[in-house]
């Protein structure tokens, strides 16, 4: 089984029963990660792969901290086996540092896995921050709204994501000034 394949069994496995928003939100993210192909070159599945892979730290099967991105990693390090770079992806995806502070667990993330190429981390970012909950395209703009007026602006995700914002906004237009490039020339960077 490729790498692609498995990531969206595992997934599935995890998400489209218990939280059915969460699967199609991640399935959104995914195909926004693949529509990125052209800028990832040979890292194009790998993208795939932790973009449908993001969320898995919300699934009650695996959940243990209540922080989604160190449950996932985890899971996936220590349970799967999981492609070292995936597990860095899902660890450290949409700015998952600042949501730590928040939480307590940042030393915690940092000690555990270390960061990934930049560029994948903005692609990952991108993708999953110009995704609905519901899996279909968004802007980062109205996706950090929606998750400022979904939590709140005062809870830890609301404080979280508010401070993020700048790094989101700047993710997205790196990613997006790379699009246009390629699209521009014709060759992928």
């Amino acid at each position: 089984m490729g790498l692609t394949e498995w990531a969206y069994t595992l997934s599935d496995s995890l998400l489209s029963e218990p939280l059915p928003r969460r699967w199609e939100h991640s399935l959104g993210v995914a195909k926004r990660a693949r529509s990125l192909s052209p800028i990832l070159g040979e890292d194009a599945e790998l993208l795939e792969a932790a973009a449908v892979l993001h969320d898995i730290g919300y699934s009650p099967a695996i959940a243990v901290t209540g922080f989604h991105p160190l449950d996932g990693a985890r899971f996936l390090r220590d349970q799967e086996g999981a492609d070292e770079r995936v597990v860095r992806l899902v660890a450290h995806h949409s700015c998952a540092l600042l949501e730590a502070e928040e939480r307590g667990l940042r030393q915690e993330l940092e000690d555990e896995f270390d960061l990934e190429r930049p560029d994948l981390v903005d692609a990952l970012l991108y993708s999953d921050m110009t995704t609905t909950p519901d899996g279909t395209q968004t802007t980062a703009a109205e996706r950090l709204d929606e998750i400022v007026q979904r939590y709140g602006a005062d809870t830890i995700v609301g404080r979280f994501i508010q401070r993020a914002a700048p790094e989101i906004h700047a993710a997205s237009k790196r990613v997006g000034d790379r699009m246009a490039e390629v699209s521009g020339s014709g060759q992928p960077m």
